[in-house]
């Protein structure tokens, strides 16, 4: 099949369903093109080698890519944020259409939802299917981020996510809370489909190796609880500060490393600064390639969310990654994430946004023995690769274009095919064929 993938996001930006999602899918015979952006994200600055303009065309290890204008952008100004979003979506649908190729499926990611704008023009002037892959349930997690507090723009969002999901051909969610999120807001059961997540195999487990002397320092000799990746307002992550400053107390050799970056982080070490905490080490983030090492010094992972609604029915994409590494996770959220761990038996749960639970849990797996680590580590690891790794998704995700392929062409049949009745014929508009 000839696939389009087509997100705001794409490597080199650290995106889990870019190049190595397109190339395994390109490996089990399908054409795969992209149509992106130009890469800023998460810094909100253009990646050294590129330079905006109207579309730039380049091949990554095969795969055909194009890039359209987009304003970078990815700060606490909810302005720019939305003229981020805004401008790539504007100039993917008027661009698109021109410098994309024949397709069969249009595969569209979301967020943001204002990728459903060159997905629904694709539809129609390609006339392929889409696949809508939701990976943030939106309006409500732009709510919880504080990106938009008017209720009417919110109210017009959840209008225009409405619209999305009735066009869509399939939609696949990371979830099966984002499943019945779904159904109560009228899709039907049958157009949604539960794929997890997977994470970036190759760069996390094969990546280089860049572990320096300063960095051996910082955790020799201490027991190492490691958070990686988006430092933001959805993660809660003060109540980590917190607990850290009751575990300092105890004089312990438990010690919290952030690795990353994002709009809380000046905030989150603000913090740890004013409270003078020994025990809290911020380090800058990383590409993907050099994550993997730093995450196999960690004692422990960390997973935290903020205790609402729509966190209970999301699975943090860290989750596969922490497993990938085979190390024990702590899980600072409940719902689906909490019981993705649990069935994993790959490690234990805290109270979300609780301080003293969060310091009694990590003294639990201070105390552990090392062999009972390990067997946790390799739990998560078997179970992620018999069940979350790439080869399981993107089999999935094949399977279903090729259901969604035969859906269109045996529609396509139907529709050509001449409608008889006795003694009449009529075509596919049902206006009546008379013989010459």
């Amino acid at each position: 099949m000839r696939i389009l993938i087509l997100s705001q996001w794409f490597d080199p930006e650290p995106f889990f369903k870019g190049l190595p999602f397109a190339k395994a899918l390109k490996e089990k015979g399908h054409e795969v093109q992209v149509l992106t952006g130009f890469p800023n994200y998460p810094g909100g600055k253009v990646y050294p080698g590129y330079r905006i303009k109207l579309f730039q065309r380049e091949n990554m290890d095969g795969i055909p890519v194009t890039r359209v204008a987009l304003y970078p952008s990815h700060d606490r100004s909810s302005i720019k944020r939305i003229l981020n979003y805004l401008s790539f979506a504007i100039f993917a649908a008027i661009f698109g259409p021109i410098l994309v190729g024949d397709v069969d499926l249009i595969y569209a990611y979301h967020p943001p939802a204002t990728i459903g704008l060159p997905a629904l023009i694709l539809k129609y002037l390609k006339k392929a299917p889409i696949v809508y892959d939701i990976q943030d349930l939106w309006p409500d997690a732009v709510r919880v981020s504080g990106m938009l507090n008017s209720k009417i723009a919110i109210s017009l969002l959840d209008l225009w996510c409405k619209l999305i999901y009735r066009f869509s051909d399939k939609i696949v969610v990371l979830s099966p809370g984002f499943k019945e999120a779904l159904k109560s807001r009228g899709v039907p059961a049958e157009k949604i489909e539960v794929i997890y997540n997977w994470c970036d195999e190759n760069s996390l487990l094969f990546g280089t190796k860049t572990i320096d002397f300063k960095d051996e320092l910082i955790f020799k000799g201490k027991f190492n609880i490691i958070f990686a990746g988006n430092i933001g307002k959805g993660q809660g992550l003060e109540a980590i500060i917190d607990a850290a400053e009751l575990l300092k107390g105890e004089c312990l050799n438990i010690q919290f490393i952030f690795v990353g970056d994002g709009v809380e982080l000046e905030s989150l070490r603000s913090k740890a600064e004013k409270k003078k905490l020994s025990n809290v080490i911020f380090l800058s983030r990383r590409p993907i390639t050099q994550i993997g090492e730093l995450l196999c010094r960690a004692d422990v992972l960390l997973v935290h969310l903020k205790d609402i609604p729509l966190f209970k029915i999301t699975i943090p994409s860290k989750i596969q990654a922490y497993m990938s590494i085979g190390k024990p996770i702590m899980v600072g959220a409940k719902g689906d994430a909490e019981k993705l761990v649990k069935e994993a038996k790959a490690g234990i749960s805290c109270i979300p946004g609780d301080p003293r639970s969060i310091a009694e849990c990590a003294k639990i797996f201070y105390e552990m023995e090392s062999e009972t680590l390990k067997n946790m580590g390799n739990n998560g690891k078997h179970f992620y690769e018999n069940n979350l790794s790439i080869k399981v998704g993107v089999e999935k995700f094949s399977n279903l274009f090729y259901e969604i392929d035969k859906q269109k062409s045996r529609a396509n049949k139907n529709k050509k095919a001449l409608i008889r009745i006795p003694g009449k014929m009529r075509n596919e508009h049902g206006k009546r064929i008379v013989k010459p």
